[in-house]
């Protein structure tokens, strides 16, 4: 199969807007990941007609194979197909090191691969696959970032011991073994291991791996496994947003490495998702809409295709109104992945709400580079993409189907999701009672045409991570007790200006990890609520649904006549 180079111009590559998010090339490509500042390759293919933000399988394939013949030999060519994967080859011309060095260039392509240049992959879904003299590495590359991998699938007996210690395992670099302890705890990871016999490195690979999982009892067995190791079921840590699904299976084989031990392995692996939230990264079981009982909805707007997916629980029947909460996905990804993500179908079936998850528009992130990442208010040709518009006729087309109490129509969203949110308060209060944007308020330097701003007043709630690069501010703030960066800052002050509340008037308590800051109106009413996660970055997470529309959104509703209620009392919007 021979090897491509990515186009120089991505934007130069037309879209097909019957479905935007369509990856805009295939096919065998090079790339390099930086180890150690020296830069070295690896291979890419990706399928024919796959969509961004899929899972991802780093291989690291045997050593001394010429990668392009082995992708189709081996049948992961063929498997990355099927599976619908990005699937990234790491070659080594000679014996895979045991010293650590190969071990960091396989999780310096975990780096590399999520640069948005050729391609749209996502942090949540990547998995490291060994196979042969490779699985090694994969271990040594799994141990140390075993917090970031979302799943390790083994095919080849080991060449060490993984219980002793290397040098660059000592957490002498910055990805170290500091990386596995987060908060007093081991990050657990999902592992399928195929063996030829369980010697004495084989078991000390499986023992490490079934103490850093939790194990307990004795293996069981089936669906292609010799052994699963199940973590323990007592659930003495919170899981409120961490599920214990991490097993250890392990496989002996005469031949480790067949289609059926890739698919066994992957029908166990490819389950998990590594989310990311407040400490560690968080592991969870994937919420597929459709398996979920989503439905998947189109329409088309100005030309293109727009998505989204519809969650109606069974409790919802038509014989009274239901609140209509909608959920928008950060840049970059679709609205499958927020599902997912959000928990927002949990949260539906236990508070009794429709839940809609669009998809944003598209957008050219870099100069000549891809022109269809998925943001929210973005451009395509100097034409600014209609997303109010989009949301506008959604709404409208969800309420013609299903019996929606229309005083009850919500917003909530993270970073891109969040500037929609807040852009739908300013822009759309006539549809939504109330807002909860999750790191990102309304940026007007980040969107392509001006907004006519609603007469109403929309509440609303941010939530936002202290580590978050791209909204948390440096210092103190000369008025506010919390720091924002300028232009959030200059949006929450016009919101608060806009909305007459004193930013001195501040209530503010604390419910870990989150300490909030409440501005309320003359009435003592929430208008303005932000919440600061410790120890967070640019992200969210599930338990911000729940806070979101528990703690906030579902106090209030509009009225028919349009007045504002607060808990069931009218809010006096002139007083506001």
């Amino acid at each position: 199969m021979d090897i491509k180079r990515f186009p120089e111009k991505m934007g130069d590559l037309p879209i097909d807007f019957s479905n935007p998010k369509r990856t805009l090339i295939s096919g065998l490509f090079q790339e390099t990941a930086k180890v150690g500042g020296q830069p070295r390759k690896f291979l890419t293919y990706i399928p024919e007609g796959l969509d961004y933000c899929q899972p991802c399988l780093v291989a690291a394939i045997p050593s001394g194979e010429k990668p392009e013949e082995y992708l189709e030999a081996s049948g992961l060519k063929a498997f990355a197909e099927d599976k619908k994967l990005f699937l990234h080859l790491a070659t080594s011309e000679t014996a895979w090191n045991a010293d650590g060095s190969d071990a960091d260039y396989l999780n310096a392509i975990y780096v590399a691969i999520q640069a948005r240049d050729f391609y749209i992959t996502m942090q949540d879904n990547i998995y490291l696959c060994g196979i042969g003299d490779g699985s090694f590495a994969a271990h040594q590359a799994a141990r140390r970032m075993a917090s970031e991998w979302s799943g390790l699938m083994t095919f080849g007996d080991l060449n060490g011991d993984l219980n002793t210690e290397h040098t660059a395992l000592r957490g002498e670099s910055d990805q170290g073994e500091v990386e596995l302890k987060v908060m007093g705890m081991a990050a657990q990871l999902p592992v399928w291991m195929s063996m030829t016999a369980k010697n004495a490195d084989n078991t000390a690979a499986v023992d490490f791996w079934k103490e850093q999982n939790h194990v307990v009892g004795a293996p069981l067995s089936g669906e292609g496994a010799d052994e699963i190791w199940m973590p323990t079921p007592v659930r003495v840590l919170s899981e409120v947003n961490e599920e214990q699904i991490a097993q250890v299976r392990l496989a002996v084989r005469e031949d480790p490495f067949t289609k059926e031990q890739m698919e066994a392995a992957w029908s166990y692996i490819g389950l998990a998702r590594r989310h990311r939230g407040p400490g560690k990264k968080q592991l969870r079981y994937f919420k597929e809409p459709i398996a979920c009982g989503a439905e998947k909805k189109t329409m088309e707007v100005d030309g293109m295709t727009r998505t989204w997916y519809e969650y109606v629980p069974k409790s919802c029947t038509p014989d009274q109104k239901w609140p209509l909460v909608v959920v928008f996905h950060g840049r970059g990804g679709t609205a499958e992945t927020f599902f997912d993500l959000s928990c927002v179908s949990t949260v539906a079936e236990e508070r009794h709400f429709i839940a809609v998850v669009p998809e944003a528009g598209v957008y050219q992130q870099k100069p000549n580079g891809l022109r269809n990442v998925l943001l929210w208010c973005g451009i395509y040709q100097d034409t600014p993409v209609d997303d109010v518009k989009f949301i506008r006729e959604l709404v409208a087309d969800v309420e013609s189907r299903h019996s929606v109490d229309k005083s009850r129509v919500y917003a909530m969203g993270q970073s891109s999701g969040g500037m929609m949110s807040d852009l739908l308060a300013y822009t759309a209060g006539d549809i939504f009672a109330a807002v909860a944007p999750w790191s990102a308020l309304r940026c007007p330097s980040k969107m392509y045409r001006e907004w006519p701003a609603c007469e109403q007043h929309v509440p609303t709630m941010m939530i936002y991570g202290d580590q978050d690069f791209l909204t948390a501010g440096h210092g103190e703030d000369p008025v506010l007790p919390f720091c924002l960066s300028d232009e959030l800052r200059a949006t929450l002050m016009e919101k608060l200006e806009t909305y007459h509340l004193d930013p001195a008037n501040v209530e503010t308590w604390k419910t870990e990890p989150i300490t909030w800051y409440a501005f309320p109106d003359k009435q003592g009413v929430p208008m303005v609520v932000i919440g600061r996660v410790d120890n967070m970055v640019h992200a969210n997470y599930p338990e911000e649904s729940w806070i979101s529309y528990d703690q906030f959104l579902s106090q209030f509703h509009r009225s028919e006549d349009g007045t504002l209620y607060y808990r069931g009392r009218p809010v006096n919007e002139s007083d506001v």
